[in-house]
């Protein structure tokens, strides 16, 4: 649920007052005067943090309305880490989705976890979206929206649907009310336009850019854009484009249903540890029956069943929290003790001020992007027959989108990325991803011509570079440091095997520790995104 690590918001609380020369050199690709005048200098200033160390921020203003750059202005938040190489590629700006996920420790992130002699050839780019995080104004339309207890999720009677629909609504009319003259300008659109004010703000002719999830179709926008401006496009887990954003998160309920069923079977498959048995079906049942009882009796009056939907749907986005997630069922289940459930929608669905930030950005950017059916009969009628196949999350889903139903802004309409003016773009994508379905990156293959496509087979992760697949990181590594990306000829270019799955933890824990690659890029990635 756009749930960021607390560590996100502290990057520039830390800032120094000691000044940092700020880097327009781009190397001999891509120049280093900027393609259109600058207007904006970038002063970088010292914000590191005990694994960042090297992390610098700054600010940078735009446009409100870029059709009126001498308009309003807002503050867009940056973050970098500095090339170290003499010979830079120019800046790599990073994107963790959402829409809004903060980027700002994402730089830091990205600049430890690439190869060191890639990581010194770039000055890493992180940014808060307009709207997200420490840029301002940043949104919060409606705090304590996901406070517990919410109805149920599933309609089961008029009643649960009518409180549903009420309380969706009076979350568009919070922001109407309240932020009314920013949300025209809360967009795709306007996101990339800023993201292009960064670049020349860098004095780089070129952008290098690496995105994940919602953040694949900001370079993919970018690129529809901007296509002369593209030097390197990285996407990992990759968003349907033609479906955006309706139909993307109808078939996105599919796909989360399968990923639990996954998670189902993973359970059967350690009987000896949860008591659950070993029939995935009987387990799944018995998840049920647990959704159906916290709906008539919540668990110490916070996790009811739409809390109990958010705090394992993270397991749909990374396998790395099965573990605490079955140790949580088991107890519930076996022991009737609901203390690590409780605990565990603590670790991964509660939502905290950057939360509720992060929901307000989502909503404005969907509701605003795309064209969203107005009469709810569509709704219950698209929904309702999901459900029948897909029971874990469609309704969940829904009530999540649906201030799309009343927005106070009126739609834009998507943007076409097909594309044929690009450099060679690299892509990957899990064949069992549920957040970016598979088919999202087999059609942005097809849409941008000469892209690369890198497969992680039977992966179910979301966000699968960095994550401690070696095979995929190489493709990545080779492809930012020389721009080579492989190719097949067929629809696949390169495939790689998945991670093996999690083992049942050793010793009881609430949740897991940021060691592992995995853990950190996810809980940067955040889910809903």
């Amino acid at each position: 649920m756009n749930k960021r690590a607390v560590a996100l918001c502290g990057v520039t609380a830390l800032a120094a007052s000691a000044l940092v020369t700020s880097a327009g050199a781009a190397g001999a690709e891509t120049g280093s005067a900027p393609s259109t005048p600058r207007t904006t200098a970038v002063t970088w200033k010292k914000c590191a943090t005990a694994d960042y160390p090297t992390l610098q921020c700054a600010s940078l203003k735009v446009p409100l309305d870029h059709h009126r750059p001498h308009g309003r202005q807002i503050t867009l938040a940056l973050s970098r880490v500095p090339h170290t190489a003499k010979k830079s590629q120019g800046p790599l700006l990073v994107n963790p989705g959402g829409p809004g996920g903060s980027g700002l420790t994402l730089a830091g992130f990205v600049a430890t976890s690439l190869p060191k002699d890639v990581a010194a050839q770039y000055d890493v780019i992180g940014f808060d979206p307009r709207g997200v995080g420490k840029s301002k104004p940043a949104l919060d339309c409606k705090p304590g929206y996901f406070n517990p207890v919410r109805p149920p999720s599933v309609p089961t009677t008029k009643a649960i649907e009518q409180a549903n629909l009420k309380r969706a609504a009076s979350f568009a009319r919070a922001c109407g009310d309240k932020y009314g003259d920013i949300l025209p300008f809360i967009d795709t659109v306007s996101t990339v336009k800023d993201m292009d004010a960064i670049r020349a703000a860098l004095g780089a002719k070129k952008l290098n850019y690496f995105g994940y999830s919602y953040g694949t179709y900001l370079g993919a926008v970018y690129a529809k854009y901007f296509p002369e401006r593209v030097r390197r496009l990285v996407l990992d887990s990759i968003v349907d484009p033609t479906g955006v954003w309706y139909r993307d998160n109808l078939g996105q309920d599919y796909a989360f249903h399968a990923r639990h069923q996954a998670f189902m079977a993973w359970v059967a498959k350690y009987d000896a540890t949860y008591k659950l048995g070993k029939d995935p079906a009987k387990i799944e049942a018995k998840w049920y029956a647990m959704r159906d009882a916290l709906a008539k009796k919540p668990a110490e009056g916070k996790v009811g069943a739409g809390e109990l939907e958010d705090t394992f749907l993270p397991g749909g986005y990374f396998n790395g929290y099965w573990p605490y997630l079955a140790e949580a069922f088991a107890a519930y289940v076996n022991d009737k003790d609901a203390d690590p459930l409780v605990e565990a929608y603590g670790n991964f669905a509660a939502i905290d001020a950057s939360g509720d930030n992060g929901y307000s950005v989502y909503t404005s950017v969907q509701c605003r992007d795309a064209w969203w059916p107005r009469d709810y009969r569509r709704w219950r009628a698209d929904n309702t027959k999901v459900h029948e196949k897909a029971p874990f999350s469609t309704w969940n889903n829904a009530w999540y989108n649906a201030p799309c139903l009343s927005w106070p802004t009126p739609p834009l309409g998507p943007t076409d990325v097909t594309n044929s003016a690009l450099p060679p773009v690299l892509l990957f994508q899990a064949t069992d991803d549920a957040a970016t379905p598979y088919e999202g990156g087999a059609t942005v293959h097809r849409l941008l011509r000469g892209s690369s496509l890198v497969v992680e087979q039977g992966g179910g992760n979301h966000g699968i570079t960095l994550s401690g697949n070696a095979c995929l990181d190489k493709h990545l590594a080779t492809y930012l440091a020389s721009g080579k990306v492989p190719r097949s000829g067929g629809e696949v270019d390169a495939v790689c095997k998945k991670l093996p799955d999690p083992a049942p933890l050793t010793t009881k824990a609430a949740s897991p520790s940021a060691t592992s690659s995995g853990t950190a890029l996810h809980g940067l990635l955040g889910f809903r995104g």
